[in-house]
């Protein structure tokens, strides 16, 4: 099973909160997050132990340049984080790279895959 890992303590608190159900990353990824598949959710830094969240479904995946991303996009992604310009500097202070609006991501919508359990009378 893959995972979609997440770093940031903000992304932590807005997973926790059920209130980030997208996730853009550099490049071309759809052969890894591939729709309709079931992913762990996790929180953790590179390189140390992750924690599990939840597991989620991949729903949608759409391949863009920085600056195709929509308004839709970035408020799924981050709240707080209006414009493609803004993401661009959050992206270059995580990756510790420059990055550029030409630049090939991927739009990943995911959502929470819940267990119910049907008890019989």
């Amino acid at each position: 099973m893959f995972a979609l890992n997440f770093q940031s303590s903000y992304h932590e608190k807005l997973l926790q909160n059920r209130m980030k159900n997208c996730t853009v990353r550099l490049g071309d990824l759809r052969n890894v997050y591939v729709e309709n598949s079931i992913v762990w959710i996790t929180f953790g830094e590179r390189l140390s132990p992750k924690r599990k969240m939840y597991q989620a479904m991949i729903d949608k995946v759409y391949i863009k340049k920085f600056s195709q991303l929509t308004a839709e996009d970035l408020v799924h992604q981050n709240p707080t984080i209006d414009s493609v310009a803004g993401l661009i500097t959050f992206f270059e202070n995580l990756y510790g790279k420059s990055i550029s609006p030409n630049d090939i991501v991927s739009v990943v919508y995911f959502s929470e895959v819940v267990e119910e359990y049907l008890l019989s009378c």
